[in-house]
């Protein structure tokens, strides 16, 4: 007599015959929770009583559910293997009819069906497998077959519960809408809406693709202090701390380029790091207190050169964790293919601005085309400055296609060498795509002398973000005057890449656990 194959138990434990037909039911939550949760509360009480451990110490995978389905993928329907493995997962569904039930089993990279039976298991095994709940962790041993309509299955013959789920799981097919809710309980957000996952995924593959990129060209990625007695290396406001031990205010970097430099100083031609910086400033689609930046430098560069390695590095970047160098971001096509366009500030201007600006044009004048263009620059403001309230408010959304805009004011560049044709802008670039500033780089500066005076004038502005603390740091000078070599150094915003590469319209989307508001 020859054997049976699952699925003749399969027809055997069903009657109707659920391979040819849809049956049974989806097990989903209830709208209100508190009884919900009463239930499962009393449930739980019940096999705690019954001697069930509901917290397992471990379990033994032999494989990952993404590997069996790219393994076995190609089987057809009626097939089976008899190769036994042991997955483990979240219960994502049940689909229960009679004596068989039917459910989804998701680890972190993928999702299989379970199919259990009376007959394989026996009653109390059985019995107590449809007491479970979606969202609790099982691991199950069994052998794979095909159903006859075409879904990969594992037969369980064994199974064990590893941890207990006591909340309700948000519904499946609707998944998690409420924005405030997904940004709190971002581990709901990853379980209910796969593509949120994936922008994560791209993600990390960005952040390793920069690694290796730099770490094959001969950087060496370091690591600065976070904590720091003097914040420098940008104009923003600190987060300020206090250490009890020294009796001293401390402050949360709000860039790590001082430090950086120091290591050029010391003999490092070339390094990286690639962390966290924090600002105590607002929030919006594009700003979080806290973000992710790479920032490197190279001894014996300039500007130029940077350019040149920053658009390999993101083309590298893309393909390696998108596949390709053309995406959609916020509507627009953008292809990273062929060379990039460089142009000076005051040339876009005019290009995509449609306004002429200079240097030699009087203060007077220049305020008054902002004014004409609806621009109402900060008090104070020099030339420099007008001119990139006039930039920043008509070219910059229309930057689309990658653009290096270089040669920007003195005014605005503490840490710039001076450009060597014009002493009023200096060598700097900003990289946009997608109407979106990516990248700030400089030829850097290394005449103590010069940086001393650009300091003092930092302290002396009215701008807030400018004078920072008020203080100078007078050990960066002194590591200067041993003599820094010529410098290329740049910062990239990890945060807003990736927006890019992945569409997303908020920084927030980006980042697993956005600062949020406490809850009421």
């Amino acid at each position: 007599m020859a054997d049976k194959d699952d699925n003749d138990i399969i027809a055997e434990n069903n009657p109707d015959n659920p391979l040819s037909e849809n049956f049974g039911y989806m097990v989903e939550a209830e709208e209100s929770l508190n009884e919900p949760i009463r239930i499962k509360l009393n449930k739980i009480s019940k096999m705690k009583e019954l001697g069930i451990d509901l917290y397992a110490d471990k379990f033994c995978k032999t494989a990952e559910i993404a590997e069996i389905n790219e393994k076995y993928g190609n089987l057809a329907p009626g097939d089976k293997s008899e190769d036994v493995f042991s997955v483990a997962g979240r219960v994502m569904t049940f689909r229960i009819h009679g004596k068989a039930t039917f459910c989804d089993l998701k680890d972190s990279e993928g999702k299989i069906q379970l199919y259990l039976s009376f007959k394989t298991l026996g009653e109390e095994k059985y019995n107590a497998f449809t007491e479970l709940d979606i969202g609790d962790w099982i691991g199950v041993t069994g052998n794979l077959f095909v159903t006859h309509k075409g879904e990969l299955s594992v037969n369980v013959t064994d199974y064990r519960l590893l941890s207990k789920s006591i909340r309700i799981m948000p519904e499946k097919w609707h998944g998690l809408k409420d924005t405030e809710i997904r940004y709190r309980q971002r581990y709901l957000d990853f379980l209910v809406n796969p593509e949120v996952k994936n922008v994560f995924l791209t993600r990390f593959k960005i952040i390793a693709a920069i690694r290796e990129f730099l770490i094959k060209k001969g950087f060496f990625e370091v690591e600065t202090p976070m904590l720091q007695p003097i914040p420098g290396g940008a104009a923003a406001r600190p987060f300020i701390t206090h250490h009890n031990a020294l009796d001293m205010d401390l402050y949360l970097r709000i860039a790590p380029e001082l430090y950086l430099k120091r290591l050029i100083i010391g003999g490092f031609e070339k390094v990286f790091e690639l962390n966290r910086n924090f600002r105590n400033e607002g929030i919006s689609y594009k700003h979080n207190p806290e973000f992710t930046m790479l920032e490197f430098y190279q001894a014996y560069a300039d500007y130029n050169d940077m350019m040149v390695l920053t658009e390999d590095l993101i083309k590298f970047a893309a393909e390696k964790a998108t596949g390709n160098l053309s995406f959609v971001y916020k509507g627009n096509s953008i292809s990273l293919e062929g060379k990039w366009e460089k142009i000076s500030m005051i040339d876009a201007i005019k290009k995509y601005g449609g306004t002429d600006v200079d240097f030699s044009r009087d203060i007077s004048e220049i305020r008054s085309t902002a004014s004409k263009l609806g621009i109402a620059a900060p008090d104070g403001s020099g030339k420099g400055k007008l001119i990139n309230e006039i930039f920043e408010n008509t070219v910059e959304p229309k930057l689309i296609s990658p653009t290096f805009i270089k040669d920007y004011p003195l005014e605005i560049s503490p840490l710039a060498r001076k450009h060597p044709g014009n002493p009023e802008l200096t060598e700097r670039f900003e990289l946009f795509i997608g109407g979106e500033e990516v990248a700030n780089a400089f030829s850097e500066l290394i005449d103590p002398s010069d940086q001393i005076s650009r300091f003092r004038a930092q302290v002396r502005s009215i701008d807030e973000e400018e004078k920072i603390t008020g203080k100078i740091d007078l050990d960066f000078i002194k590591a200067l005057e041993y003599g820094m070599p010529p410098t290329g150094g740049e910062g990239i915003g990890i945060d807003r890449l990736v927006m890019i590469f992945t569409d997303s319209k908020s920084i927030r989307d980006v980042i697993l656990f956005p600062l949020m508001r406490p809850e009421s």
